[in-house]
C-alpha cells in the first residue's frame, strides 16, 4: 500500500491542509504499521537499514519521515537539539537528514545515561550492574556516532535535560563528550524530545525548548502517538489546544510547529 492513501491517517479534527500536504510530499513511500497496528509513513532507505543493524536503539521508524520534514523546513539560525541519546540510532538519523538536506547549523544534544525503571544494583537476576551498563552505553553512543555521523559530530554534553537547558539559558562553556568545547545557548529551530516521558518532565523540556523555539521551529515528541502509555500524552493533547502550536503531522508521533 503506497502513501496515496496516506491522508486515511488523518483524523477529522485534524488541520487537514497542512497534514495532508506534508503526506503528500512522501506519497511514494509504503505504509507500515506498529507493532500495535497504528499506520505511518516509512520513509527508511538503505542507510537506515544498515544503521539499524549496527546501531542498537528505540527508534520509531515513523519519526524519519518528521526528522526529514522539520530538517528541511527548520527555520534559518535555530540550532538543532536532541534531549536523549541512549546509544545514538536517533542521533545517526538526524546527522544523516541534515546532510541530506545541507544544514550546518549548530547540533547540540545531551544525555546523562541515567534510564528510567532502574531497580537493584544488576540488570534483574543477571550479574550485571547497571553502572557498567550506563557505562556501557555511553561509549557506545561515542563509538556508534563518531562512525556513522563523524563528519557532523553533534556537541553532546552529558547532562539531565533540566540542567542541560539552564546551561543553555546562562550560554554556559561546556566540555562535550567528545571532548571539544562547546558553547550553548541561542534560538532552536528544531527540538526532538526524548527523554523522561513522564508528564512532568516532558513538560518541562517541551518549556524549556518552547522558550528558545523560533518562529516556524519544530517540535517532535517520541512516544506521542495516540493511546500511547506514556504521560507524554497527556502532554500533546494540552499543546494540541494551545494557540501558538499546531499538529503539522502524526506519523504516528507528533510533530508541532510554533506559530509566533
Amino acid at each position: 500500500m503506497r502513501t496515496a492513501n496516506a491522508t486515511a491517517l488523518m483524523e477529522p479534527a485534524e488541520d487537514t491542509t497542512t497534514t495532508s500536504s506534508v503526506l503528500d510530499a512522501y506519497r511514494d513511500f509504503p505504509i507500515a504499521r506498529t507493532a500495535s497496528g497504528i499506520q505511518f509513513v516509512n520513509i527508511a532507505d538503505e542507510f537506515i537499514a544498515w544503521l539499524s543493524f549496527a546501531n542498537a536503539g528505540m527508534l520509531s521508524k515513523g519519526n524519519l519521515l518528521c526528522f526529514d520534514h522539520a530538517i528541511k523546513n527548520m527555520p534559518r539560525g535555530g540550532a538543532m537539539v536532541e534531549i536523549g541519546v541512549c546509544a545514538g540510532l536517533s542521533t545517526n538519523c538526524l546527522a544523516y537528514y541534515r546532510a541530506r538536506h545541507g544544514v550546518t547549523s549548530p547540533f547540540f544534544n545531551c544525555d546523562a545515561w541515567q534510564f528510567e525503571g532502574v531497580v537493584g544494583e544488576t540488570l534483574g537476576q543477571s550479574s550485571v550492574r547497571h553502572a557498567d551498563y550506563q557505562r556501557f552505553v555511553r561509549e557506545s553512543y561515542i563509538r556508534n556516532v563518531r562512525m556513522f555521523s563523524g563528519r557532523d559530530l553533534p556537541h553532546t554534553i552529558e547532562l539531565l535535560s533540566d540542567h542541560f537547558f539552564r546551561a543553555w539559558e546562562r550560554n554556559e562553556l561546556r566540555t562535550d563528550v567528545f571532548g571539544r568545547p562547546s558553547t550553548l545557548g541561542g534560538p532552536i529551530g528544531f527540538c526532538y524530545i526524548d527523554g523522561d516521558h513522564s508528564y512532568k518532565q516532558s513538560k518541562r523540556d517541551f518549556e524549556n525548548a518552547d522558550r528558545h523555539l523560533l518562529p516556524g521551529g519544530f517540535i517532535l515528541f517520541d512516544d506521542s502517538a495516540d493511546g500511547t502509555k506514556f504521560e507524554v500524552g497527556r502532554l500533546i493533547e494540552e499543546v494540541k489546544r494551545r494557540d501558538d502550536y499546531r499538529v503539522v503531522v502524526k506519523n504516528p508521533n507528533y510533530l508541532v510547529q510554533k506559530l509566533a
